[in-house]
């Protein structure tokens, strides 16, 4: 029983480990689209839904892999 604990603990570590991966791409994202739109203000209005876009999936990513991570650990 203790070994299907510790794979389990195992596994969903692992599927959290996507969350790294999701950090960056979101600290990428938006450090460009700063700069973008610090570069040209008035290309904000075609830049600024890209990223909230960018973001939305990015982001679903994350809840992916915490719901992978809970799937594993509690079922």
């Amino acid at each position: 029983m203790e070994i299907v604990l510790a794979a389990k603990a195992i596994g969903a570590g692992i599927a959290v480990l996507a969350l790294f991966g999701v950090g960056l791409a979101l600290g990428n994202i938006f450090s460009t689209l700063i700069s973008s739109v610090a570069r040209n203000p008035a290309a904000r209005d075609v830049v600024f839904p890209i990223g909230i876009l960018g973001f939305a999936l990015t982001e679903a990513v994350a809840l992916f892999a915490l719901l992978i991570a809970f799937l594993i650990l509690f079922a």
